[in-house]
């Protein structure tokens, strides 16, 4: 935990809206993670931004960038930066759903986890609950 002063921290807890990924192509990237979630797309008339409404708040969104290149994880050549992790039940089934609908199996994990990637390449976690 920081050492920041309480007088440097927000007066009430901040919620964390959304998170974005980069991407080539909005539109395929967020049908892919409507596809493994289940949530709903937020219309919005932007070619380049797409975005999918958590049922329990905030989003996740996917933003053009023509020139993303995918992680390599888990080689380093370029870094994942960051990644999902999502909760299912049946780690299994849901591994076997991941991958019909087009994600990639990077690594086992430890059992209680398995690390994909989605077709635009970003590393993701499929985790035991």
């Amino acid at each position: 935990m920081s050492e920041t002063a309480a007088s440097d921290r927000p007066a009430t807890p901040l919620a964390l809206e959304g998170y974005v990924l980069d991407c080539p192509d909005p539109k395929a990237l967020a049908s892919f993670y409507q596809d493994l979630l289940g949530w709903t797309e937020v219309v919005a008339d932007d070619p380049d931004w797409v975005s999918l409404r958590n049922p329990s708040g905030g989003t996740l969104s996917f933003q053009r960038d023509p020139e993303v290149l995918p992680s390599t994880w888990p080689d380093r050549e370029r870094h994942q930066m960051a990644h999902l992790d999502v909760t299912v039940g049946d780690l299994e089934a849901e591994s076997e759903r991941a991958i019909r609908i087009g994600a990639t199996r990077l690594s086992e994990g430890q059992g209680n986890w398995v690390v994909f990637a989605d077709p635009a390449g970003h590393p993701f976690c499929l985790c035991r609950s």
